[in-house]
């Protein structure tokens, strides 16, 4: 098992990180001092989890996190600068600081260090997720003991419900579009105006209308969904928009 280190000092070491082509030093102090900092440490860089759930959701809830009294949201991995810069741009997460905890001091002496010699990793994190105020552990969020890489409480959405339940989320949205369409760009038009966020997947060779069709029943441009939900095209998005406004 693994020690909570709630209520303590987060360990002090000083990591090395790569800037403008030079190395620089950060002190856990550096790091932590008059700050409210969000903390995810994870096996590795460019791992399947790493990459596909825990970084990106983060990197998403930024903002709400900010709005929540976080200043700061860091993710740690035992890994080297180069790799962790590098991870860093594949992955667009410019709302986080990637510290790289190359010799696994810090890992270690938060006892989060583990022997992954089985998937040839030698030794890094054990994948967890820590509030820490003015360099002080007020929450920790430890994956269970168990085989594998379990990845069930260090969660963003977890780490944000502690921080405040009523947070809320931002919505989900996506719209399938095709260029030159008159209509998509009044659905895009909505939701700009509203200040909502979304995602665009033009119709081409990835995304095909047969595509569309699968999962829309309908070859019609635009399709926009919202929180797993189809909301049809710009006209039922107007709609929908009005309703919520209305509530």
């Amino acid at each position: 098992m693994f020690a909570n280190r709630e209520g303590r000092r987060v360990p002090e070491v000083t990591f090395k990180l790569r800037r403008d082509n030079q190395w620089v030093s950060l002190s856990s102090t550096d790091l932590f001092k008059d700050r409210t900092v969000v903390v995810f440490s994870l096996p590795g860089a460019f791992t399947p989890t790493c990459s596909s759930a825990h970084v990106p959701r983060y990197n998403e809830l930024a903002p709400l996190f900010r709005r929540n009294g976080v200043d700061a949201i860091v993710c740690v991995s035992v890994n080297d600068a180069f790799v962790m810069n590098e991870w860093q741009r594949d992955q667009a997460a410019g709302n986080i600081e990637f510290i790289p905890d190359g010799t696994g001091e810090f890992t270690r002496a938060m006892g989060m260090l583990v022997n992954k010699d089985d998937l040839g990793f030698g030794m890094r994190s054990w994948r967890y997720a820590m509030l820490v105020k003015d360099g002080v552990i007020e929450k920790m969020f430890i994956e269970p003991h168990k085989p594998g890489d379990p990845y069930e409480v260090s969660d963003a959405d977890t780490m944000l419900d502690y921080i405040n339940p009523e947070a809320g989320r931002p919505l989900d949205i996506t719209l399938f579009t095709r260029e030159g369409c008159p209509h998509c760009a009044r659905a895009r038009g909505l939701l700009h105006d509203r200040g909502l966020d979304f995602e665009e997947i033009p119709l081409g060779r990835a995304v095909t209308r047969r595509s569309l069709r699968a999962v829309s029943a309908s070859e019609s441009v635009p399709q926009i969904f919202i929180n797993g939900r189809l909301i049809g095209g710009a006209d039922a998005l107007e709609t929908w928009l009005a309703g919520r406004k209305a509530a």
